[in-house]
């Protein structure tokens, strides 16, 4: 054990190590705390991130341990290790961590009774493994494009980079994402609207409530139900729209949805419960998965042409 070259032996070892220490962390610091990492701190991890992993690749002829991080020897166990916890998260219900303050002003966060698998996103095994598969990620993209190939290398390429952006950006970006509920009124533009754990927070835009309306079945229960807004931004632009459940209207970065109304009102309802969401970090998720659909159709046309030229040369064409 532990003797070079390391093998798959070692590398199932190094993702048990890492979420042995995962759950240490988890018992002595409790769970990971995403909204710690708000911009620019989040970016500031990227970039070091980004440093860290050219350094295990500039090392890895000096540190035998650097050199194995790029080999499937380490990918593959690492990857049963993801998609095992991965699987854990998909068969147990997730629960938001719910801040709460002691007597002495102290922010901690509890899980409504929750077991560890109930927030994976902030369950550090869970967090550490992903971490690793990043790194040997981005081991494999630098070896490759310091190899470039084009026919060979543009769908690879596609593929990992565009899956180590959409995990490294939504996972980093997830501090940056606001989720706030701001109850709109006719006659009154509202700058004030409010988070889950019931913080008022100053917003960039005012709403006011033009007309609520609602269609109904033949029971009477809500079928449709959507309110016409105007909004104002601090610099003074004004904008009209119309806000449903799933249809948002989008204003300088937020997507604003209709969340509920004044349910004793019912179709006169003079209020309406607005959710606005701000992700600043979403375009670039979108934009790694963007990529892995290109990639994957890259190798499907690749796939073709080569199939075309294989039947050309039996055919004697």
């Amino acid at each position: 054990m532990w003797t070079k070259p390391y093998g798959l032996r070692e590398g199932f070892l190094i993702g048990a190590g890492l979420i042995g220490a995962g759950i240490l962390l988890e018992l002595s610091v409790g769970p990971v705390r995403w909204d710690a990492f708000h911009w620019p701190v989040n970016g500031m991890v990227l970039a070091g991130f980004l440093v860290l992993i050219a350094a295990i690749f500039l090392l890895r002829k000096k540190v035998h341990a650097f050199q194995f991080i790029g080999t499937y020897k380490a990918a593959i166990p690492a990857l049963v290790y993801t998609v095992v916890l991965t699987i854990i998260m998909g068969l147990t219900r997730q629960t938001n961590l719910t801040p709460t303050l002691s007597p002495t002003g102290d922010e901690s966060y509890t899980d409504g009774g929750g077991m560890w698998f109930n927030h994976m996103l902030s369950f550090w095994p869970f967090v550490l493994i992903y971490a690793y598969i990043a790194v040997i990620l981005g081991q494999v993209i630098i070896r490759r494009t310091l190899h470039f190939r084009w026919k060979r290398d543009i769908p690879f390429l596609l593929n990992h980079l565009g899956l180590f952006l959409a995990m490294t950006t939504a996972t980093l970006g997830n501090a940056d994402l606001q989720r706030l509920r701001m109850m709109a009124t006719e006659g009154k533009q509202e700058w004030r609207a409010m988070d889950e754990r019931g913080m008022i927070h100053e917003m960039p835009i005012a709403i006011e409530l033009k007309k609520f309306t609602m269609e109904t079945y033949d029971d009477g229960s809500p079928k449709r139900f959507a309110s016409d807004i105007h909004i104002l931004t601090k610099e003074g632009k004004k904008y009209k729209g119309t806000v449903e459940v799933n249809k948002p209207v989008k204003v300088d970065g937020w997507k604003i949805y209709q969340y509920g109304y004044d349910t004793e009102m019912g179709s006169m309802s003079q209020a309406s419960i607005l959710e606005l969401v701000s992700d600043p970090w979403l375009p670039l998720v979108y934009t790694g998965i963007y990529m892995m659909l290109a990639g994957a159709l890259c190798m499907f046309a690749g796939f073709a042409l080569v199939k075309s030229d294989e039947r050309r040369v039996k055919s004697g064409k």
